[in-house]
């Protein structure tokens, strides 16, 4: 297994490269940008966004076939050609309107951590949905090993908002779907996350067909667990009254005596009146 990389100036660096070029397509500098052909780009292969909706692709690429493209997309230059570091969007858009090129910027970045530097523009921009965004979240930790706190201070996100989002990965796969296609709203997500499967099934079925507002989910989640706590109490109380009783018929086992148990209740036979006596004596 390869080491960890330190964190030292390595993220932080590559966080900097970022912000950098993300200023210089918000300045939209006219001596930065170049009409770059499209088959002379590639989407960088680490792209952290996994999930496009073709519909917004169709819609943004109407746009530009009648408005032109309003933000360039920026880029690295990568064997004689380039790769996408922003605007992977703009990028299948431009495509689907059919046209031949695109403008762009090319990044000024020697940094060759292409996989960070797309997982922590794409943070910047909050281009990502929830699951992209914790799966982001928790490859950067593991990869330079460091804390949610550490991971706080680079990206300027707060550590609540980091911890909140990576907890998300703990749903059902299921779930995380409905997440992704926006058929489920991160603070729906939020409020089952820790559920059992079965519950957590449950209560995003009855999300999506009765149409619950985040309140209404909190009422139900926590109406869900006092029924189940109430449950465990009782299965608890039968248990340990089966183990008293269970003890107890082996302790009069013990002074030789028959007995019967049904339910909750002991009968005890005893053979005349002296064996009733020396169980009496026996229990004082």
């Amino acid at each position: 297994m390869a080491a960890k990389k330190a964190l030292g100036r390595g993220l932080g660096a590559i966080f900097d490269d970022v912000e950098d070029a993300y200023s210089k397509e918000i300045g939209n500098s006219k001596d930065l940008i170049r009409e770059i052909d499209l088959d002379r780009i590639s989407p960088n292969p680490y792209q952290p966004r996994k999930y496009f909706n073709e519909k917004a692709i169709k819609e943004l690429s109407e746009s530009i076939l009648k408005h032109g493209l309003l933000q360039p997309i920026i880029v690295v230059e990568k064997d004689d050609d380039y790769m996408i570091l922003a605007g992977e969007r703009r990028f299948r858009a431009t495509k689907e309107a059919g046209l031949g090129t695109i403008r762009a910027i090319v990044a000024d970045i020697e940094s060759e951590n292409l996989r960070e530097l797309a997982i922590i523009e794409n943070i910047q921009r909050e281009d990502l949905n929830p699951i992209e965004l914790g799966i982001a979240y928790k490859e950067l930790i593991e990869e330079y090993n460091i804390t949610q706190e550490g991971l706080s201070e680079i990206i300027k996100k707060s550590r609540t908002q980091i911890t909140n989002t990576l907890r998300l990965l703990s749903l059902t796969e299921k779930t995380k779907n409905l997440l992704v296609e926006g058929k489920l709203s991160q603070g729906h997500a939020k409020v089952i996350v820790g559920l059992e499967s079965k519950d957590e099934e449950t209560v995003v079925n009855t999300i999506i067909g009765q149409k619950l507002s985040v309140r209404e989910t909190e009422q139900l989640v926590k109406k869900l667990k006092s029924t189940e706590q109430k449950s465990d109490n009782q299965k608890k109380t039968v248990q340990n009254s089966t183990l008293e009783f269970s003890s107890l018929e082996k302790r009069l086992n013990s002074f030789g005596l028959k007995t019967k148990t049904k339910a909750h209740t002991i009968t005890i036979e005893f053979k005349n009146s002296e064996s009733i006596n020396h169980f009496l004596e026996k229990i004082k």
